[in-house]
């Protein structure tokens, strides 16, 4: 009799304790640019704040463009991605808001160290993509909607340079994130635009280098947004902003600041800046 209790009536009973506890775990859905995930920088934050909140973070790690769509259709809670001008659009839309600053890094250019283009050490930015260009240098584009993307695109433009003009020869748009990005250049001996996050948590470099860095053009800010529940009612805000305001809180900042791989820090804490430093 007792062997059947065992076998029959006691796992039902444990189960049936397991589900209030199951019902009872929190977590959000937040939809973010590629680089806050390849870098490694959520792997060291999420943890921290599921261990002071008790609530979990599944993270849908797309570009820029693409994770503001998982919010228009209501997919996310919470979406922290990095193109200012597309997030201010999605506010004026009427999907999230307000848009806050988190954190800031910048992006570099990275080629081959035969530099055939001759860019290294230029301070300016545009210059070196003209010189691309004219080199007929093989580049390497994210071509995926992405924040990082949308920057190289503002570069060319400032370069007075319509790199669709050599688009399947010297101009390759491989359409993915930045770390298969910077693998393809990097099999390819190509110059390529990076978030340095990325850059620095990227092993596969070859015979790639940082070859222009510093102009303030180069500058990449990160926004966060929680999603209107009103569009969407089934929006998890109280939650999602409980991982908003722990993001800007001294110690979510703390956190962020705390992140460096060989010990250079990756990514910089501003939100307490109303304008980002440019």
């Amino acid at each position: 009799m007792m062997g059947i209790f065992r076998r029959g009536i006691l796992p039902m009973l444990l189960a049936a304790v397991a589900l209030p506890a199951m019902a009872q775990e929190r977590s959000i859905t937040v939809a973010s640019t590629t680089s806050t995930e390849q870098s490694g920088l959520f792997g060291h934050i999420l943890p921290i704040f599921t261990r002071e909140t008790g609530i979990a973070v599944r993270v849908v790690a797309l570009g820029t463009g693409q994770a503001l769509d998982v919010g228009r259709r209501g997919d996310a809670d919470v979406v922290f991605v990095h193109d200012r001008a597309a997030e201010e659009r999605f506010v004026a839309e009427g999907f999230g808001g307000p848009r806050r600053h988190v954190m800031f890094n910048d992006f570099v250019i990275t080629g081959p160290t035969a530099d055939p283009a001759r860019i290294a050490g230029l301070g300016d930015t545009a210059e070196a993509l003209r010189r691309i260009a004219a080199a007929r240098a093989p580049f390497i584009s994210r071509g995926d909607r992405s924040g990082t993307h949308a920057a190289e695109l503002r570069l060319w433009q400032l370069a007075g340079v319509d790199p669709a003009t050599g688009r399947g020869q010297w101009y390759r748009e491989v359409g993915q994130g930045m770390g298969p990005s910077l693998n393809t250049a990097a099999a390819q001996g190509a110059y390529i635009l990076a978030d340095r996050g990325t850059w620095l948590s990227f092993r596969n470099r070859q015979d790639q280098r940082i070859l222009i860095e510093g102009d303030t053009r180069l500058f990449n800010q990160y926004g966060v947004m929680l999603m209107n529940a009103q569009r969407h009612p089934h929006v998890k805000a109280a939650d999602g902003q409980r991982f908003i305001d722990w993001l800007l809180s001294a110690a979510g900042q703390a956190a962020i600041a705390s992140y460096r791989i060989n010990g250079e820090q990756l990514f910089f804490p501003n939100a307490d800046k109303a304008e980002p430093v440019s």
